[in-house]
């Protein structure tokens, strides 16, 4: 059995407000080709297909579509889970259009899946958290956890624990105790799957992710996922990993877009397994291409900057700039350069005079005179008389201004 692990799509997302839909367009076509020459047959989908509650309809289009062709009127099975971005609610209300197509849209883990065909496919059996599906001549069980929020643990935790219980356990025994119960469902004559939206210990958050977590609470460790599984595809963490400690069988596949300028030195992609009865026979990381990169330009002067943006005027990217200079950046200046390169995303000035330490240590400077050189460097700008008054207000130190 080929398998397909992706997840992270963020259908809608911006980038300093800009669209990113085409690129999604396009590196979703890509995906789509790439299933069709390696023959996949089941496609794990690990959370946030959509980057907000309330996503656009061209993004839910391209979604459906993109589903519709990867299936191929249900030659492949397709399992989705929703993450920490998604309305569980939203992503599966489309369930029963999609099962004649192969596509299978799990909302909860309470949610029990109705047995029968999809698709070219078979579910034969399954409860809250699994399924057991039937792909041509294989058998598999697959473990589903959508993303667990404490609520939404409290509203199933009761079906593997006791409620005296409940209120005693930890996030962390929580998690555990639900794949302990569920992975009993594991057999010997079955690929044993898990599939999950998460923040596992020792993965390494890259700032794009919107945090799951508060205080460590959300944070699970390995020991959590269960032993006998023969692999976990988890979906939350935008660069392609494995979790520590996990024999490689624990990946995250990373998202397939660069979607943060801290993003722009991940390879992006997605891995394919040939799987069977017993574990993995082989594991394969796809690169995807990518067609717009984020690129920090590090520059020491305003005329190299304007030099840079002339040079890579033709170039398809979207620019940080972080220029040094010994005075502030004029507006005519701002704008050659914007007319030279129109995806600049953000200027910077690294100013001489600004050099300061934000760290937190003492300073002998007056409060004001910080609060301008942290507001120019934010926004390129000083700031108002009227507003540093306000703040100065705020502070009870009207006085420090005169």
């Amino acid at each position: 059995m080929k398998i397909l692990h992706t997840g992270d799509w963020h259908l809608g997302k911006q980038l300093e407000g800009v669209s990113r839909l085409e690129e999604q367009k396009l590196i979703l076509k890509d995906m789509t080709e790439l299933v069709k020459k390696e023959d996949v047959d089941l496609i794990l989908l690990a959370g946030d297909v959509y980057d907000t509650f309330n996503p656009s309809s061209s993004a839910e289009t391209l979604f459906y579509q993109t589903l519709k062709d990867m299936s191929e009127g249900g030659k492949r099975l397709i399992v989705v889970i929703p993450g920490n971005h998604d309305n569980p609610l939203r992503l599966v209300a489309a369930s029963p259009l999609a099962k004649e197509h192969g596509i299978i849209m799990i909302d909860k883990l309470t949610s029990s899946l109705p047995v029968g065909r999809y698709g070219d496919h078979q579910v034969l059996g399954g409860g809250p958290g699994y399924i057991e599906v039937m792909i041509k001549d294989e058998k598999a069980v697959i473990l589903t956890l959508p993303y667990p929020s404490e609520k939404r643990l409290e509203e199933s935790y009761y079906q593997f624990g006791s409620e005296e219980e409940d209120q005693l356990k930890a996030y962390n025994e929580k998690i555990r105790d639900i794949f302990n119960e569920l992975s009993k469902n594991f057999r010997q004559d079955t690929i044993n799957l898990v599939m999950s939206h998460l923040f596992a210990m020792g993965a390494e958050e890259t700032g794009s992710e919107r945090s799951i977590q508060l205080g460590g609470s959300y944070i699970i460790d390995a020991s959590c996922f269960p032993e006998n599984a023969d692999y976990v595809a988890l979906g939350h963490i935008h660069k392609p990993m494995t979790v520590p400690g996990t024999q490689k069988k624990v990946r995250y596949s990373g998202s397939p877009l660069q979607y943060n300028k801290k993003e722009r030195h991940f390879e992006k992609g997605c891995y394919i397994l040939d799987m069977a009865v017993g574990g993995i026979k082989d594991i394969d990381f796809h690169p995807l291409k990518v067609y717009k990169p984020i690129e920090v330009w590090q520059l020491d002067s305003i005329e190299e900057a304007i030099s840079m943006c002339k040079e890579k005027s033709e170039e398809s990217s979207y620019v940080y700039m972080e220029i040094k200079t010994d005075r502030f950046i004029q507006e005519h200046e701002i704008k050659e350069m914007k007319s030279l390169k129109s995806d600049i995303l953000e200027i910077t000035p690294i100013l001489d005079q600004m050099e300061m330490d934000y760290s937190g240590n003492a300073t002998e400077e007056p409060i004001h005179e910080l609060f301008e050189k942290f507001y120019i460097k934010e926004r390129q700008v000083a700031p108002t008389e009227e507003l540093t008054a306000l703040l100065m207000k705020i502070l009870g130190d009207e006085d420090e201004t005169d």
